[in-house]
């Protein structure tokens, strides 16, 4: 029950009682439910803009916020296994597979280095988690660099290597007569004595001796560039290009068994021993150029003599006799 409440009224001398008016009763009720709406939106404000209460979006966004995190950290994890192959497959390719092709090393520098110029990460700027998404982004694009700096090494290492085939079979690194039919291997690279002379003379080939008609063999794969009688002192010859620098000289034969621009494998029949032009008796003379330069062919047996036999050719070889030619 509503209080009752009085005024004093001099005119009477007494108390009257107060009468509220409706109106003010129904503008005091519409104050106080303002008041409670006002005051209960401003609650609710303040609830959904603190933890204690998320919204389903929110709690959506949290679950997805939560995965992601999860995702850079396997991706994080992925790159780390990718990082460790490729270093593994850089150390190799440095340290064997270039190294036995002769080729130089690709510097760590060349291979991990970032990009410069351009920012490239501009549109990734201004999140909440830019630097994170930077930071994984430059990881993921040295790795491709360095992916892409592989496979072109991979890709000249292929081609180092068929080359090199090519040079293995082209170098000659045979004897040029067969052992069996060999009589002596007469004299060396060096000075010599001149059979015709008697002076001291360089000898810039190999003579083998042995009977006329006996099979001398190509000592590497090339092209014959010559089989004819037109050089001074070598009589019926034949000269093989092997490629790479190399060149390989057969003098004094009696007969060709090939022609001018035939080409030959390692171990092909070329022609047969004679004694033609500038020679004493039947022998083989044999001289290797590279470059244009005469070199001692003795470097180049390793194909078809066994250690003991080239220790024999070797100190035959170093003696300054006379030479057939």
């Amino acid at each position: 029950m509503s209080k009752v409440k009085y005024y004093y009224d001099p005119d009477t001398l007494s108390y009257r009682k107060i009468e509220a008016k409706k109106s003010r009763r129904y503008r005091n009720i519409s104050l106080f439910l303002l008041g409670s709406f006002l005051f209960g939106l401003l609650g609710l404000t303040v609830l959904l803009n603190t933890s204690f209460i998320n919204t389903p979006k929110e709690l959506s966004l949290q679950r997805e916020a939560k995965n992601y995190e999860l995702q850079f950290e396997l991706l994080n994890k992925k790159m780390e296994q990718v990082e460790e192959v490729l270093a593994n497959i850089e150390d190799r390719d440095n340290n064997i597979y270039r190294l036995y092709f002769e080729a130089n090393p690709i510097p760590d520098e060349q291979r991990k280095a970032g990009f410069g110029g351009v920012n490239r990460y501009q549109s990734l700027e201004g999140f909440n988690n830019s630097d994170m998404i930077i930071a994984t982004k430059k990881r993921m694009d040295i790795i491709q660099k360095q992916m892409v700096i592989q496979s072109k090494s991979l890709d000249e290492i292929t081609t180092l290597a068929a080359e090199k085939e090519k040079l293995l079979v082209a170098i000659p690194a045979i004897q040029p007569i067969s052992n069996e039919d060999l009589t002596r291997m007469a004299s060396g690279y060096g000075w010599r004595s001149d059979p015709f002379t008697k002076a001291r003379k360089m000898h810039f080939g190999m003579d083998f001796t042995a009977p006329k008609g006996t099979p001398i063999y190509a000592t590497g794969d090339g092209i014959v560039t010559r089989a004819d009688s037109n050089s001074a002192g070598y009589g019926n010859h034949i000269r093989i290009d092997h490629g790479f620098g190399y060149v390989s000289l057969y003098a004094h034969l009696s007969k060709y068994n090939v022609t001018s621009g035939r080409r030959v494998k390692r171990g092909d029949l070329i022609g047969f021993v004679g004694s033609t032009g500038r020679s004493e008796a039947p022998h083989l003379h044999y001289e290797i150029f590279k470059g244009g330069d005469r070199i001692n062919p003795i470097n180049f047996y390793y194909g078809s003599l066994s250690a003991e036999e080239f220790e024999a050719m070797l100190k035959t070889a170093s003696q300054e006799n006379q030479s057939l030619d």
